[in-house]
């Protein structure tokens, strides 16, 4: 998978990619170094990170080129700082940072689950695991996102929908912030289940197959599914303003949980009339 850091086992090279490509969103001028001029690199020399950092520039060196492996929390906590990394950032630099590989996981849909879902009967609301494959649904939910229903009209893997399908483009008329979103989760799962086959391949087809997805995973995007607003459009309710919530579902020994995707409208409002039509 060349080409692709984190992807299919490696994650020593997965650490180094993400450090290369944090490194190079650091303006200089915002960390108290000269910026401008003739610099020949994006961002922060390595030389100027492992100075921030504290470390010795061959020891840095050695990070990004797999070589140095099991970096302590201080280093971690030092580059962290010097690359002004958020919370969700953090977490995946020790994921990567760490030896301890966690088995593929292999989550499964309860009735509970369902029987949830199908209750929801004014709440659009579907279910992903960690590939981003939609696992569950209730009816509002597959129609508000593109028809999951029928699979004839809609892959139910929201990446390579986004990424493979002009459609998406329709449902999502913020495109840009959904496929960021959706690199970012697959980048999380990538490094935290490295010996992941689907998940390996299916980052592998998309970067294959899409400009777009090569261009946003090598800005080192990592999201996590939090809470707030998105607009989608649909063919007969229009654009719809809504909010979402995700919940994480309780998973059993050695497996991870599903996260459930729920969405809303405000009381009375114009989009709150358009989901009850549909």
């Amino acid at each position: 998978m060349d080409g692709i850091d984190g992807v299919g086992g490696d994650t020593h090279r997965a650490l180094g990619g993400f450090l290369r490509a944090r490194r190079g969103r650091v303006a200089p001028e915002h960390v108290g170094l000269p910026g401008g001029g003739r610099r020949r690199v994006r961002g922060l020399r390595r030389e100027e990170l492992a100075q921030l950092a504290g470390i010795s520039v061959d020891y840095y060196v050695r990070l990004e080129q797999g070589r140095a492996t099991q970096p302590s929390p201080e280093v971690l906590d030092a580059l962290a700082r010097a690359l002004g990394l958020d919370a969700a950032e953090r977490r995946h630099l020790t994921t990567l940072a760490g030896t301890r590989r966690d088995p593929v996981p292999e989550a499964q849909v309860s009735p509970m689950l369902r029987r949830i879902l199908a209750s929801m009967t004014d709440l659009p609301a579907f279910a992903t695991n960690h590939r981003l494959d939609v696992v569950a649904w209730n009816d509002l939910g597959a129609e508000l996102i593109g028809g999951l229903g029928d699979p004839a009209r809609r892959d139910r893997n929201n990446a390579r929908f986004l990424f493979l399908d002009p459609a998406s483009r329709q449902v999502h008329p913020e495109w840009e912030d959904r496929a960021a979103e959706a690199v970012g989760q697959l980048r999380v799962s990538a490094g935290r289940y490295p010996d992941d086959a689907e998940l390996a391949a299916l980052i592998t087809e998309l970067s294959t197959h899409s400009p777009d997805f090569r261009r946003i995973w090598a800005t080192g995007e990592v999201v996590m599914c939090t809470a707030g607003r998105k607009r989608l459009r649909h063919p007969k309710a229009g654009l719809l303003t809504l909010n979402f919530e995700t919940l994480h579902v309780p998973a059993g020994p050695g497996d991870t949980g599903l996260v459930v995707h729920v969405f809303s409208a405000e009381e009375d409002s114009g989009e709150a009339v358009a989901l009850g039509r549909l």
